[in-house]
Protein backbone atom coordinates (compact mmCIF):
# COMPACT_ATOMS: atom_id res chain seq x y z
CA UNK A 1 0.00 0.00 0.00
CA UNK A 2 2.82 2.57 0.71
CA UNK A 3 3.87 1.68 -2.88
CA UNK A 4 0.84 2.72 -4.36
CA UNK A 5 0.83 5.48 -1.72
CA UNK A 6 4.19 6.91 -3.60
CA UNK A 7 2.91 5.95 -7.16
CA UNK A 8 -0.35 8.28 -6.43
CA UNK A 9 1.80 11.46 -5.39
CA UNK A 10 4.29 10.82 -8.18
CA UNK A 11 1.14 10.92 -10.61
CA UNK A 12 -0.22 13.95 -8.87
CA UNK A 13 2.76 16.15 -9.15
CA UNK A 14 3.06 14.97 -12.77
CA UNK A 15 -1.14 16.05 -13.21
CA UNK A 16 0.08 18.98 -11.19
CA UNK A 17 3.13 19.67 -13.30
CA UNK A 18 1.22 19.54 -16.85
CA UNK A 19 -1.24 21.72 -15.65
CA UNK A 20 1.45 24.49 -14.16
CA UNK A 21 2.06 25.43 -17.61
CA UNK A 22 -1.06 27.46 -18.26
CA UNK A 23 -1.31 28.51 -14.78
CA UNK A 24 1.66 30.25 -15.33
CA UNK A 25 0.23 31.84 -18.67
CA UNK A 26 -3.14 32.67 -17.39
CA UNK A 27 -1.27 34.35 -14.83
CA UNK A 28 1.42 36.55 -16.73
CA UNK A 29 -1.36 37.69 -18.83
CA UNK A 30 -4.17 38.96 -15.87
CA UNK A 31 -0.97 40.46 -13.93
CA UNK A 32 0.94 42.35 -16.30
CA UNK A 33 -1.48 42.38 -19.08
CA UNK A 34 -4.74 42.69 -17.84
CA UNK A 35 -4.08 43.52 -14.64
CA UNK A 36 -7.09 42.47 -12.92
CA UNK A 37 -8.34 39.30 -11.47
CA UNK A 38 -10.54 36.97 -13.16
CA UNK A 39 -14.13 36.63 -11.10
CA UNK A 40 -15.09 33.35 -9.37
CA UNK A 41 -11.20 33.04 -8.67
CA UNK A 42 -11.98 30.67 -5.68
CA UNK A 43 -13.94 28.05 -8.00
CA UNK A 44 -11.64 28.33 -10.38
CA UNK A 45 -8.93 27.28 -8.48
CA UNK A 46 -11.20 24.76 -6.81
CA UNK A 47 -11.93 24.10 -10.01
CA UNK A 48 -8.11 23.45 -11.35
CA UNK A 49 -7.48 21.84 -8.08
CA UNK A 50 -10.10 19.04 -8.84
CA UNK A 51 -8.67 18.65 -12.35
CA UNK A 52 -5.92 17.84 -10.83
CA UNK A 53 -6.60 15.37 -8.69
CA UNK A 54 -9.40 13.43 -11.11
CA UNK A 55 -6.63 13.54 -13.24
CA UNK A 56 -4.09 11.91 -10.95
CA UNK A 57 -7.01 9.38 -10.29
CA UNK A 58 -7.50 8.17 -13.51
CA UNK A 59 -4.49 7.61 -14.87
CA UNK A 60 -3.62 5.67 -11.51
CA UNK A 61 -6.60 3.94 -12.39
CA UNK A 62 -5.67 2.91 -15.81
CA UNK A 63 -1.83 1.83 -14.78
CA UNK A 64 -3.55 -0.66 -12.09
CA UNK A 65 -5.93 -2.03 -14.28
CA UNK A 66 -7.05 -0.94 -17.73
CA UNK A 67 -3.46 -1.15 -19.29
CA UNK A 68 -2.27 -4.43 -17.75
CA UNK A 69 -4.74 -6.45 -19.16
CA UNK A 70 -4.65 -4.06 -22.48
CA UNK A 71 -1.43 -4.96 -23.05
CA UNK A 72 -1.78 -8.84 -21.91
CA UNK A 73 -4.58 -9.07 -24.32
CA UNK A 74 -2.70 -7.28 -27.38
CA UNK A 75 0.72 -9.58 -26.96
CA UNK A 76 -1.46 -12.78 -26.86
CA UNK A 77 -3.41 -11.86 -29.45
CA UNK A 78 -0.66 -11.12 -31.57
CA UNK A 79 1.26 -14.16 -30.26
CA UNK A 80 -1.40 -16.06 -31.68
CA UNK A 81 -1.37 -14.76 -35.24
CA UNK A 82 -6.01 -14.63 -35.39
CA UNK A 83 -6.64 -12.10 -37.86
CA UNK A 84 -10.06 -11.81 -37.41
CA UNK A 85 -9.90 -12.13 -33.15
CA UNK A 86 -7.29 -9.26 -33.99
CA UNK A 87 -9.62 -6.68 -36.03
CA UNK A 88 -12.46 -7.97 -33.69
CA UNK A 89 -10.26 -6.68 -30.63
CA UNK A 90 -9.03 -3.89 -32.28
CA UNK A 91 -12.61 -2.54 -32.86
CA UNK A 92 -13.56 -2.59 -29.56
CA UNK A 93 -10.83 -1.68 -27.58
CA UNK A 94 -11.35 1.70 -30.12
CA UNK A 95 -14.71 1.65 -29.59
CA UNK A 96 -15.00 1.47 -25.51
CA UNK A 97 -12.00 3.73 -25.33
CA UNK A 98 -13.25 6.91 -27.02
CA UNK A 99 -16.84 6.31 -26.05
CA UNK A 100 -15.30 7.08 -22.23
CA UNK A 101 -12.67 10.00 -23.57
CA UNK A 102 -13.37 12.47 -21.18
CA UNK A 103 -12.58 15.52 -23.74
CA UNK A 104 -15.07 14.16 -25.89
CA UNK A 105 -17.80 13.92 -23.57
CA UNK A 106 -16.71 17.55 -22.48
CA UNK A 107 -16.84 19.03 -26.17
CA UNK A 108 -20.30 16.81 -26.58
CA UNK A 109 -22.11 18.42 -24.03
CA UNK A 110 -20.98 21.72 -24.98
CA UNK A 111 -22.20 20.93 -28.68
CA UNK A 112 -25.31 20.39 -27.21
CA UNK A 113 -25.98 23.54 -25.23
CA UNK A 114 -24.77 25.40 -28.22
CA UNK A 115 -26.68 23.61 -30.70
CA UNK A 116 -29.80 24.38 -28.19
CA UNK A 117 -30.35 19.94 -28.35
CA UNK A 118 -30.03 19.48 -31.97
CA UNK A 119 -27.17 17.76 -31.61
CA UNK A 120 -27.42 14.61 -29.32
CA UNK A 121 -24.34 14.28 -27.29
CA UNK A 122 -24.82 10.46 -27.01
CA UNK A 123 -25.06 9.70 -30.78
CA UNK A 124 -22.36 12.13 -31.67
CA UNK A 125 -19.78 9.87 -28.84
CA UNK A 126 -21.36 6.62 -30.34
CA UNK A 127 -20.52 8.06 -34.10
CA UNK A 128 -17.04 8.93 -33.07
CA UNK A 129 -16.33 5.82 -30.81
CA UNK A 130 -17.71 3.66 -34.30
CA UNK A 131 -15.20 5.24 -36.61
CA UNK A 132 -12.52 5.12 -34.15
CA UNK A 133 -13.64 1.30 -33.53
CA UNK A 134 -13.65 0.25 -37.37
CA UNK A 135 -10.58 2.81 -38.36
CA UNK A 136 -8.56 0.43 -35.61
CA UNK A 137 -10.09 -2.97 -36.93
CA UNK A 138 -8.39 -1.46 -40.39
CA UNK A 139 -5.07 -0.23 -39.65
CA UNK A 140 -4.31 -3.69 -37.71
CA UNK A 141 -4.95 -5.46 -41.28
CA UNK A 142 -3.01 -2.64 -42.55
CA UNK A 143 0.03 -3.59 -40.70
CA UNK A 144 -0.45 -7.15 -40.84
CA UNK A 145 -0.18 -6.46 -44.46
CA UNK A 146 2.36 -3.82 -44.38
CA UNK A 147 0.01 -1.77 -46.40
CA UNK A 148 2.07 1.28 -46.32
CA UNK A 149 0.27 4.23 -44.15
CA UNK A 150 1.21 7.29 -46.95
CA UNK A 151 -1.60 6.01 -49.37
CA UNK A 152 -4.47 5.56 -47.13
CA UNK A 153 -3.49 8.88 -45.32
CA UNK A 154 -3.52 11.06 -49.10
CA UNK A 155 -6.91 9.16 -50.41
CA UNK A 156 -8.34 9.31 -46.69
CA UNK A 157 -7.95 13.48 -46.53
CA UNK A 158 -8.63 13.83 -50.00
CA UNK A 159 -12.02 12.50 -48.74
CA UNK A 160 -12.23 14.48 -45.83
CA UNK A 161 -11.20 17.68 -48.31
CA UNK A 162 -14.37 16.47 -50.42
CA UNK A 163 -16.69 16.22 -47.35
CA UNK A 164 -15.97 19.53 -46.22
CA UNK A 165 -17.30 21.12 -49.48
CA UNK A 166 -20.80 19.79 -49.21
CA UNK A 167 -21.09 20.09 -44.97
CA UNK A 168 -22.63 22.41 -43.36
CA UNK A 169 -20.78 25.26 -41.32
CA UNK A 170 -22.74 24.72 -38.32
CA UNK A 171 -20.55 21.19 -38.93
CA UNK A 172 -17.45 21.45 -39.39
CA UNK A 173 -15.51 22.51 -36.67
CA UNK A 174 -17.30 20.36 -34.12
CA UNK A 175 -16.14 17.85 -36.82
CA UNK A 176 -12.56 18.66 -36.52
CA UNK A 177 -12.62 19.23 -33.11
CA UNK A 178 -14.28 15.61 -32.61
CA UNK A 179 -11.48 14.04 -34.39
CA UNK A 180 -8.83 15.85 -32.61
CA UNK A 181 -10.43 14.67 -29.22
CA UNK A 182 -10.29 11.12 -30.15
CA UNK A 183 -6.79 10.51 -28.96
CA UNK A 184 -6.22 11.39 -25.54
CA UNK A 185 -5.57 9.71 -22.18
CA UNK A 186 -7.14 6.59 -22.85
CA UNK A 187 -6.91 5.93 -26.17
CA UNK A 188 -2.90 7.02 -27.57
CA UNK A 189 -1.42 4.59 -24.86
CA UNK A 190 -4.15 1.31 -25.71
CA UNK A 191 -3.50 2.47 -29.75
CA UNK A 192 -0.18 2.85 -29.83
CA UNK A 193 0.67 0.03 -27.80
CA UNK A 194 -1.53 -2.55 -29.66
CA UNK A 195 0.17 -0.86 -32.78
CA UNK A 196 3.63 -1.47 -31.89
CA UNK A 197 3.41 -4.26 -30.63
CA UNK A 198 2.14 -5.97 -33.81
CA UNK A 199 4.89 -4.15 -36.15
CA UNK A 200 7.13 -5.70 -33.46
CA UNK A 201 6.20 -9.44 -33.11
CA UNK A 202 5.77 -9.52 -37.99
CA UNK A 203 8.73 -10.64 -39.28
CA UNK A 204 9.86 -7.72 -41.71
CA UNK A 205 7.64 -4.99 -40.20
CA UNK A 206 9.51 -1.73 -39.13
CA UNK A 207 8.29 -0.36 -35.75
CA UNK A 208 8.79 3.34 -36.92
CA UNK A 209 6.93 2.91 -40.52
CA UNK A 210 4.43 0.17 -39.60
CA UNK A 211 3.95 0.57 -35.49
CA UNK A 212 3.12 4.21 -35.91
CA UNK A 213 -0.47 5.09 -37.59
CA UNK A 214 -3.15 3.91 -36.16
CA UNK A 215 -3.53 7.32 -34.01
CA UNK A 216 -3.96 9.27 -37.31
CA UNK A 217 -6.21 7.04 -38.46
CA UNK A 218 -8.22 7.31 -35.55
CA UNK A 219 -8.43 11.14 -35.85
CA UNK A 220 -8.84 11.52 -39.38
CA UNK A 221 -12.19 8.81 -39.65
CA UNK A 222 -14.58 10.50 -37.63
CA UNK A 223 -13.86 14.19 -39.32
CA UNK A 224 -15.84 12.53 -41.76
CA UNK A 225 -18.37 10.62 -40.19
CA UNK A 226 -19.51 13.75 -38.18
CA UNK A 227 -19.68 15.75 -41.10
CA UNK A 228 -22.45 13.36 -42.53
CA UNK A 229 -23.73 13.17 -39.16
CA UNK A 230 -24.10 17.39 -39.33
CA UNK A 231 -25.75 16.77 -43.13
CA UNK A 232 -28.21 14.79 -41.79
CA UNK A 233 -28.99 17.39 -38.63
CA UNK A 234 -28.65 20.20 -40.24
CA UNK A 235 -29.27 19.70 -44.18
CA UNK A 236 -32.25 17.47 -43.61
CA UNK A 237 -33.60 18.73 -40.32
CA UNK A 238 -35.91 21.72 -39.27
CA UNK A 239 -34.26 25.06 -40.09
CA UNK A 240 -31.22 26.51 -37.87
CA UNK A 241 -31.96 26.61 -34.05
CA UNK A 242 -29.97 30.41 -33.19
CA UNK A 243 -29.57 31.29 -29.85
CA UNK A 244 -28.70 34.51 -28.90
CA UNK A 245 -25.36 35.57 -27.64
CA UNK A 246 -26.89 36.37 -24.06
CA UNK A 247 -28.68 32.94 -24.00
CA UNK A 248 -25.90 30.96 -24.98
CA UNK A 249 -23.66 32.62 -22.31
CA UNK A 250 -26.48 32.02 -19.85
CA UNK A 251 -26.55 28.07 -21.11
CA UNK A 252 -22.80 27.61 -20.45
CA UNK A 253 -22.98 29.28 -17.24
CA UNK A 254 -25.84 27.02 -15.86
CA UNK A 255 -23.94 24.03 -17.61
CA UNK A 256 -20.93 24.87 -15.53
CA UNK A 257 -23.05 25.21 -11.89
CA UNK A 258 -24.63 22.47 -12.53
CA UNK A 259 -21.66 19.61 -12.27
CA UNK A 260 -21.73 19.78 -8.35
CA UNK A 261 -24.48 18.17 -7.21
CA UNK A 262 -26.28 19.79 -3.81
CA UNK A 263 -26.70 16.23 -2.31
CA UNK A 264 -25.26 13.04 -1.60
CA UNK A 265 -27.98 11.23 -3.94
CA UNK A 266 -26.90 13.87 -6.56
CA UNK A 267 -23.61 12.41 -6.31
CA UNK A 268 -24.50 8.77 -6.39
CA UNK A 269 -26.48 9.69 -9.77
CA UNK A 270 -23.09 11.64 -11.15
CA UNK A 271 -20.83 8.56 -10.66
CA UNK A 272 -23.13 6.80 -11.67
CA UNK A 273 -23.52 8.22 -15.23
CA UNK A 274 -19.35 8.27 -14.63
CA UNK A 275 -19.71 4.04 -14.32
CA UNK A 276 -21.85 4.07 -17.57
CA UNK A 277 -19.63 5.88 -19.20
CA UNK A 278 -16.47 3.56 -18.40
CA UNK A 279 -18.44 0.66 -18.35
CA UNK A 280 -18.23 -0.08 -22.40
CA UNK A 281 -14.03 -0.48 -21.69
CA UNK A 282 -14.03 -2.67 -18.65
CA UNK A 283 -16.88 -4.90 -20.47
CA UNK A 284 -14.74 -5.04 -23.18
CA UNK A 285 -11.38 -5.47 -21.83
CA UNK A 286 -13.45 -9.01 -19.48
CA UNK A 287 -15.38 -10.57 -22.23
CA UNK A 288 -11.82 -10.77 -24.10
CA UNK A 289 -9.71 -11.58 -20.70
CA UNK A 290 -12.71 -14.36 -19.76
CA UNK A 291 -14.22 -15.60 -22.95
CA UNK A 292 -11.48 -15.59 -26.01
CA UNK A 293 -8.40 -16.01 -23.81
CA UNK A 294 -9.60 -17.68 -21.05
CA UNK A 295 -7.04 -16.73 -18.24
CA UNK A 296 -7.38 -15.43 -15.11
CA UNK A 297 -6.74 -11.17 -14.14
CA UNK A 298 -4.02 -11.48 -12.56
CA UNK A 299 -4.01 -9.67 -9.11
CA UNK A 300 -7.66 -9.05 -9.68
CA UNK A 301 -8.32 -6.88 -6.79
CA UNK A 302 -5.62 -4.62 -7.67
CA UNK A 303 -7.25 -4.59 -11.14
CA UNK A 304 -10.80 -3.85 -9.68
CA UNK A 305 -9.72 -1.15 -7.32
CA UNK A 306 -8.06 0.25 -10.45
CA UNK A 307 -11.62 0.35 -12.38
CA UNK A 308 -12.28 1.98 -9.32
CA UNK A 309 -10.33 4.98 -9.43
CA UNK A 310 -10.86 5.78 -12.99
CA UNK A 311 -14.54 5.90 -12.10
CA UNK A 312 -13.76 8.56 -9.54
CA UNK A 313 -11.05 10.16 -11.38
CA UNK A 314 -13.06 10.49 -14.69
CA UNK A 315 -15.96 12.23 -12.71
CA UNK A 316 -13.77 14.46 -10.56
CA UNK A 317 -11.85 15.66 -13.72
CA UNK A 318 -15.26 16.95 -15.40
CA UNK A 319 -16.22 18.19 -12.68
CA UNK A 320 -13.07 20.38 -12.09
CA UNK A 321 -12.88 21.33 -16.30
CA UNK A 322 -16.54 22.46 -15.85
CA UNK A 323 -15.40 24.81 -12.79
CA UNK A 324 -12.07 25.58 -13.78
CA UNK A 325 -10.65 25.45 -17.38
CA UNK A 326 -13.80 26.73 -18.93
CA UNK A 327 -14.68 29.88 -16.93
CA UNK A 328 -10.89 30.14 -17.55
CA UNK A 329 -11.12 29.93 -21.45
CA UNK A 330 -13.89 32.12 -21.70
CA UNK A 331 -13.09 34.82 -18.94
CA UNK A 332 -9.70 35.55 -21.26
CA UNK A 333 -11.04 35.71 -24.39
CA UNK A 334 -13.52 38.39 -23.46
CA UNK A 335 -11.07 40.02 -21.17
CA UNK A 336 -8.77 40.42 -24.07
CA UNK A 337 -11.39 41.41 -26.59
CA UNK A 338 -12.32 44.30 -24.02
CA UNK A 339 -8.43 45.19 -23.38
CA UNK A 340 -9.17 45.87 -27.17
CA UNK A 341 -5.53 45.20 -28.72
CA UNK A 342 -6.39 41.67 -30.46
CA UNK A 343 -2.19 41.19 -30.24
CA UNK A 344 -2.66 40.13 -26.73
CA UNK A 345 -5.33 37.38 -27.89
CA UNK A 346 -2.94 36.17 -30.72
CA UNK A 347 0.22 36.30 -28.08
CA UNK A 348 -2.11 34.47 -25.35
CA UNK A 349 -2.89 31.68 -28.37
CA UNK A 350 0.30 31.13 -28.78
CA UNK A 351 1.69 30.79 -25.71
CA UNK A 352 -1.19 28.83 -24.31
CA UNK A 353 -0.37 26.54 -26.96
CA UNK A 354 3.01 26.09 -27.32
CA UNK A 355 3.01 25.34 -22.99
CA UNK A 356 0.49 23.09 -22.97
CA UNK A 357 1.78 20.90 -26.02
CA UNK A 358 5.40 20.54 -24.26
CA UNK A 359 4.22 19.30 -20.90
CA UNK A 360 1.33 16.72 -22.96
CA UNK A 361 2.39 12.92 -21.54
CA UNK A 362 1.11 11.22 -24.34
CA UNK A 363 3.71 13.37 -26.89
CA UNK A 364 6.54 12.73 -24.46
CA UNK A 365 5.82 9.18 -24.08
CA UNK A 366 5.77 9.04 -27.99
CA UNK A 367 8.48 10.66 -28.84
CA UNK A 368 10.73 8.25 -26.40
CA UNK A 369 9.02 5.60 -28.69
CA UNK A 370 10.09 7.22 -31.70
CA UNK A 371 13.37 8.16 -30.30
CA UNK A 372 14.18 4.21 -29.74
CA UNK A 373 12.65 3.06 -32.79
CA UNK A 374 14.26 5.82 -35.21
CA UNK A 375 17.47 3.92 -33.89
CA UNK A 376 19.33 7.58 -33.52
CA UNK A 377 17.53 9.73 -36.59
CA UNK A 378 14.60 11.04 -34.20
CA UNK A 379 15.52 13.42 -31.09
CA UNK A 380 12.49 13.06 -28.63
CA UNK A 381 13.44 16.52 -27.33
CA UNK A 382 13.74 18.22 -30.55
CA UNK A 383 10.66 16.47 -31.90
CA UNK A 384 8.68 18.24 -29.11
CA UNK A 385 9.83 21.38 -29.89
CA UNK A 386 8.63 20.92 -33.10
CA UNK A 387 5.63 19.91 -32.75
CA UNK A 388 4.90 22.44 -29.61
CA UNK A 389 5.39 25.22 -32.21
CA UNK A 390 3.24 23.62 -34.92
CA UNK A 391 0.58 23.49 -31.89
CA UNK A 392 1.06 27.29 -31.41
CA UNK A 393 0.94 27.99 -34.92
CA UNK A 394 -2.10 26.17 -35.34
CA UNK A 395 -4.36 27.57 -32.59
CA UNK A 396 -2.89 31.48 -33.45
CA UNK A 397 -3.97 30.78 -37.46
CA UNK A 398 -7.57 29.45 -35.57
CA UNK A 399 -7.65 32.90 -33.96
CA UNK A 400 -7.18 34.54 -36.35
CA UNK A 401 -10.09 32.57 -38.73
CA UNK A 402 -12.66 33.88 -35.42
CA UNK A 403 -11.29 37.20 -34.90
CA UNK A 404 -11.52 37.95 -39.09
CA UNK A 405 -14.74 35.84 -39.61
CA UNK A 406 -13.51 33.71 -42.56
CA UNK A 407 -15.15 30.41 -43.24
CA UNK A 408 -13.09 27.82 -41.31
CA UNK A 409 -13.57 25.38 -44.73
CA UNK A 410 -11.13 27.44 -46.81
CA UNK A 411 -8.91 27.17 -43.69
CA UNK A 412 -9.16 23.23 -43.11
CA UNK A 413 -9.43 22.71 -46.79
CA UNK A 414 -5.93 24.38 -47.40
CA UNK A 415 -4.23 22.97 -44.52
CA UNK A 416 -4.86 19.44 -45.29
CA UNK A 417 -3.89 20.22 -49.06
CA UNK A 418 -0.68 21.39 -47.88
CA UNK A 419 -0.54 18.20 -45.55
CA UNK A 420 -1.49 15.70 -48.43
CA UNK A 421 1.93 17.74 -50.59
CA UNK A 422 4.13 17.22 -47.59
CA UNK A 423 2.96 13.61 -47.58
CA UNK A 424 4.48 13.15 -51.15
CA UNK A 425 7.79 15.09 -50.31
CA UNK A 426 8.26 13.97 -46.83
CA UNK A 427 10.93 10.90 -46.29
CA UNK A 428 8.88 7.64 -45.49
CA UNK A 429 10.12 6.95 -42.55
CA UNK A 430 8.39 10.27 -40.52
CA UNK A 431 4.59 10.14 -42.17
CA UNK A 432 2.95 7.67 -39.91
CA UNK A 433 4.92 9.48 -37.19
CA UNK A 434 4.15 13.02 -38.26
CA UNK A 435 0.30 12.04 -38.28
CA UNK A 436 0.23 10.42 -34.77
CA UNK A 437 1.94 13.46 -33.66
CA UNK A 438 -0.93 15.11 -34.85
CA UNK A 439 -2.94 13.21 -32.61
CA UNK A 440 -1.77 13.47 -29.59
CA UNK A 441 -1.14 16.97 -28.95
CA UNK A 442 -4.92 17.38 -27.44
CA UNK A 443 -4.22 16.66 -23.90
CA UNK A 444 -6.93 16.49 -21.15
CA UNK A 445 -5.86 19.97 -20.39
CA UNK A 446 -6.08 21.62 -23.56
CA UNK A 447 -8.68 20.19 -25.27
CA UNK A 448 -11.26 22.71 -22.39
CA UNK A 449 -9.24 25.41 -22.11
CA UNK A 450 -8.59 25.59 -26.35
CA UNK A 451 -12.36 24.89 -26.74
CA UNK A 452 -13.25 27.09 -24.16
CA UNK A 453 -10.84 29.83 -25.68
CA UNK A 454 -13.10 29.52 -29.20
CA UNK A 455 -16.21 29.57 -27.81
CA UNK A 456 -15.61 33.02 -25.87
CA UNK A 457 -14.06 34.56 -28.92
CA UNK A 458 -17.39 33.87 -31.22
CA UNK A 459 -19.40 34.81 -27.91
CA UNK A 460 -18.11 37.90 -27.49
CA UNK A 461 -17.00 39.46 -31.07
CA UNK A 462 -20.15 40.87 -32.56
CA UNK A 463 -21.43 39.32 -36.10
CA UNK A 464 -19.90 35.53 -34.94
CA UNK A 465 -22.10 32.43 -34.84
CA UNK A 466 -20.84 30.56 -31.64
CA UNK A 467 -21.38 27.27 -33.03
CA UNK A 468 -20.04 27.85 -36.58
CA UNK A 469 -17.06 30.26 -35.12
CA UNK A 470 -16.82 28.51 -31.85
CA UNK A 471 -15.33 25.20 -32.48
CA UNK A 472 -12.44 24.75 -34.65
CA UNK A 473 -9.50 25.73 -32.83
CA UNK A 474 -8.59 21.92 -31.90
CA UNK A 475 -8.24 21.12 -35.21
CA UNK A 476 -5.86 23.26 -36.33
CA UNK A 477 -4.04 22.43 -33.22
CA UNK A 478 -3.92 19.23 -34.82
CA UNK A 479 -3.19 20.12 -38.30
CA UNK A 480 -0.10 22.11 -37.94
CA UNK A 481 2.05 19.94 -35.73
CA UNK A 482 1.99 17.37 -38.95
CA UNK A 483 3.34 20.52 -40.81
CA UNK A 484 5.80 20.97 -38.81
CA UNK A 485 7.48 17.78 -38.20
CA UNK A 486 7.32 16.88 -42.40
CA UNK A 487 8.71 20.40 -42.56
CA UNK A 488 11.51 19.41 -40.02
CA UNK A 489 12.33 15.95 -41.52
CA UNK A 490 12.56 17.65 -45.45
CA UNK A 491 14.86 20.45 -44.23
CA UNK A 492 16.94 17.49 -42.11
CA UNK A 493 17.19 15.23 -45.01
CA UNK A 494 18.21 18.23 -47.32
CA UNK A 495 20.75 19.39 -45.06
CA UNK A 496 22.03 15.82 -44.81
CA UNK A 497 22.34 15.75 -48.31
CA UNK A 498 24.11 18.90 -48.99
CA UNK A 499 26.61 17.90 -46.33
CA UNK A 500 27.01 14.85 -47.82
CA UNK A 501 27.64 16.40 -51.31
Amino acid sequence: MNELTRQFFDTLIHAGRNLLPIVVVVAVFQLFILQQVPDGLGSILLGLGIVVIGVALFLQGLEMGIFPIGKTLSDEFAAKGSLPWLMIFGFWIGFSAVIAEPALIAVAEQAETISEGRIDPLVLRVLVATSVGVVVSLGVLRILLGLPLHWLMIGGYLLVVLVTFFAPPEIVGLAYDSGGVTTNIVTVPLIAALGLGLAGSIRGRNPLTDGFGLVALAVMVPMITVQLYGVIVFGLGAAEADASTDEVRRMLEEQATETLPATAGGLLADLGAMVRDVLPIILVILFFQFAVIRKRIPRLPMVGFGFVLVIVGLYAFVVGLKLGLFPIGRQMAEQLIEHGRMLWVYLFAFAIGFATTMAEPALIAVGKQAEKAANGRIDAGVIRIIVAIGVAVGITIGVHRIIAGDSIHLYIIAGYSLVILLTWLAPKYIIALAYDLGGVTTSEVTVPLITALGIGLATHIEGRNILIDGFGLIAFASIFPIVSVMLYAIAVELFSRKRGD
